[in-house]
């Protein structure tokens, strides 16, 4: 059993975000309020980015207004992609994390943000900011942190100096994420130790994409690793739509249930909650 508490992330958002046909409002809602009751940490529950860019979460502030947040110990994440995002965001006092993935690929910060790294810093500064004057919490997720399919610059001395420099501004949550799939458990053990040895000063976690076959070992790596910070999704759904026609899936978050229990860790949830979200899931993600 480790030391330092386990943080569950459920990424609902993530799940959803990539489908085609639109998900019912009130189907979004009566999910992800179940999802509360079960005892994770934190629910990424919505994004604040443009309709056109992910369509499927246009109604971010309706499935909000629906959240019953008087029983839950779990603190709402939301998404954002620019600045625009990040202050719509800072309305809702509901929501205590404010999350942006910063990638250190130059290709994909332009698709996933249409804007350039030197820009997305910038906007990064400023999020910190308005989170400080909000009390909020930002979310910094180090995207493409383990390669990525353009063929842009990738080592693991630019992973560190990028999260060397968002935290010097001021990150308290760096996730390394995976947005392809490409990582393995190799190179978890070789990234996350020197992050977490490096910056101890900041939360540092994990939000991996996988295809079943390489889930467990990855899972493994990462919790041999030091990792307390992991999010996943209900069955694995979801991925980055942004990222890649194909989409790799989540973390499956019952095998890192599954896996975590086995390793004597008090994950203190509520399973009887998570099993009738299990059941909803086939209803909320058709098709898939």
């Amino acid at each position: 059993m480790s030391q330092k508490a386990i943080k569950l992330i459920e990424c609902p958002r993530d799940a959803m975000q990539g489908i085609h046909d639109f998900i019912p409002t009130d189907l979004k809602a009566t999910y992800i309020n179940l999802l509360l009751q079960v005892g994770f940490d934190t629910i990424d529950f919505g994004s604040f980015v443009s309709p056109k860019a992910i369509p499927q979460l246009r109604d971010t502030k309706e499935v909000l207004a629906q959240l019953d947040l008087s029983n839950t110990r779990s603190k709402l994440l939301a998404i954002t992609a620019n600045l625009r995002g990040v202050q719509d965001a800072m309305l809702f006092p509901e929501i205590d994390y404010i999350g942006f993935p910063f990638s250190i690929s130059e290709t994909f910060q332009q698709r996933n943000t249409n804007s350039s790294i030197k820009e997305s810093l910038a906007t990064v500064e400023q999020m910190l900011e308005l989170c400080d004057k909000h009390q909020k919490t930002a979310v910094i997720y180090l995207s493409m942190g383990f390669g990525n399919p353009y063929g842009d610059t990738y080592h693991t001395g630019i992973v560190e100096q990028w999260a060397a420099i968002l935290v010097e501004r001021g990150t308290k949550i760096l996730s390394l994420s995976d947005t392809t799939g490409v990582s393995t458990p190799e190179k978890i053990r070789e990234l996350l130790p020197l992050l977490v040895n490096s910056f101890p000063q900041a939360e540092i976690g994990l939000h991996l994409h996988s295809t079943p076959d390489t889930r467990n070992e990855k899972i493994e790596a990462a919790y041999l690793s030091g990792c307390r910070r992991f999010d996943s999704a209900l069955k694995g759904f979801g991925g980055c739509p942004m990222a890649a026609d194909d989409l790799t899936g989540n973390l499956a978050t019952e095998g890192l249930i599954t896996y975590l229990e086995k390793q004597g860790e008090p994950l203190n949830l509520h399973m009887d909650k998570w099993q009738q979200a299990m059941l909803l899931s086939s209803e909320v993600f058709q098709g898939m």
